[in-house]
């Protein structure tokens, strides 16, 4: 007997009358006589094991058995054994055969729930499953048929991780025959106070208490509220209101006490997109930016350490001249004050950017040049060089300006290219 979808709704106890829920129902009830796998894709809390149901029970396997498995919550080491079954003496702990759920419900329909949780060489025995209607149990080598229509349903991304090679590209192919969608809650507005109404009705009636009433405040407030759990999420809190609450009617600032305060009235979340190529948000640009300040501050207090050090110890191998000493008293004086400059700047654009608006993207100057300024193997080229400018490109006399042997010089000019 064919049926519509309001008479759908009714036997299934679907509430709501939004175009995606009954475009999504008109799709399940098309597609249940033949026999193609779905992939059912929805948030978490929507209801996807419902609309499988609609399609067991509108297609001629409706007497057969059918058979929901949460993928998630069986062990990978277990998996297989539990889906195809296993002979005597397999592994350790079996000491019995067992049949699995492709061979107990031969003739009939598998609800795969998360089915991106399933393992790699699960995924390969399932898609064996799908293409011939092929098995072999853990632990034996003897092929076995089976019967049986899948229907999938997940709350992940397949494409995504799919791209990560943690889903097989073919398995979804022949998963996807017919894809359903269900939309969240937060699509559904209208449909929220129906579905609030109904689940507090019930739990009133179980335990013979008065029925609640929403108020036109908290009837928008529940409207506008996030509700990242979905269905599973409102009937929790119909529920808990009606339990708990002695003033049955239902105000805004009653449901402010039962809506988790972090996502009251909240919009979708605003993701940052990567930059073209792919290096992620702006706040781990920006916690990058600090681990770089971070270094640079490190590696300045230990260049000033040692430049204190020669400026004040007698016994330096380095002996250094009057105007060496000067000079490397005006390194650390001149260059460390520039960079404590540039730090005090880049402090100050790192406080611009965080007040930035989430959908801006700061230009950040480079710090290439700070850099540059500690290097110590620029400074101490700057010396010879300097010495040498000195006394017209003697090395000897510069030698001696240094306070180094004329050989190591040497060997400094031809390390630097001087």
């Amino acid at each position: 007997m064919n049926m519509n979808i309001q008479q759908i709704k009714q036997r299934f106890g679907i509430i709501g009358n939004s175009i995606q829920l009954n475009r999504a129902i008109e799709t399940a009830m098309q597609i249940a006589p033949t026999d193609l796998s779905v992939l059912i894709v929805g948030e978490s809390g929507t209801g996807k094991e419902v609309f499988s149901q609609i399609i067991h029970q509108n297609s001629a396997r409706k007497h057969k058995q059918y058979i929901a498995i949460n993928c998630g919550a069986i062990p990978d080491g277990t998996i297989d054994s539990e889906l195809f079954g296993h002979e005597k003496g397999a592994f350790t702990g079996a000491i019995d055969s067992r049949k699995g759920y492709f061979e107990l419900a031969d003739g009939g329909t598998i609800f795969l729930d998360e089915v991106g949780e399933l393992p790699l060489s699960t995924q390969v025995r399932l898609l064996r499953v799908l293409e011939v209607g092929e098995y072999i149990r853990v632990g034996s080598s003897k092929i076995q048929k089976t019967n049986v229509r899948i229907i999938a349903a997940t709350n992940v991304n397949l494409q995504v991780a799919i791209d990560a090679g943690k889903f097989r590209e073919d398995l979804y192919y022949r998963l996807n025959r017919v894809p359903i969608s269900i939309p969240p809650l937060r699509e559904r507005k209208d449909d929220i106070p129906l579905l609030f109404r109904k689940f507090s009705a019930d739990i009133c009636e179980k335990h013979a208490i008065p029925p609640l009433k929403l108020d036109e405040a908290a009837t928008e407030e529940l409207k506008n509220y996030y509700w990242k759990g979905n269905v599973r999420q409102l009937k929790n809190i119909a529920e808990q209101i009606s339990i708990l609450e002695k003033e049955r009617c239902v105000t805004a600032h009653t449901l402010a006490n039962y809506l988790p305060a972090n996502l009251q009235n909240q919009l979708p979340a605003v993701i940052a997109k990567e930059n073209q190529h792919g290096t992620g948000t702006y706040a781990g640009e920006r916690d990058s930016l600090f681990q770089l300040l971070f270094d640079l501050k490190k590696d300045m207090n230990e260049l000033k350490k040692l430049v204190f050090d020669i400026l004040n110890s007698s016994e330096s191998e380095l002996q250094l001249s009057n105007e060496n000493a000067q000079m490397l008293q005006k390194i650390y004086t001149t260059d460390f004050a520039y960079f404590d400059k540039q730090k005090q700047k880049q402090n100050e654009e790192i406080t611009e950017y965080e007040n930035l608006p989430a959908t801006t993207t700061p230009e950040i100057e480079d710090v290439n040049e700070i850099e540059d300024t500690l290097s110590l193997t620029n400074n101490e080229m700057d010396v010879i060089k300097r010495a040498l400018t000195k006394y017209n490109g003697k090395r000897k006399l510069a030698a001696q300006e240094l306070g180094i042997s004329e050989r190591t010089l040497y060997r400094k000019i031809k390390e630097y290219e001087l």
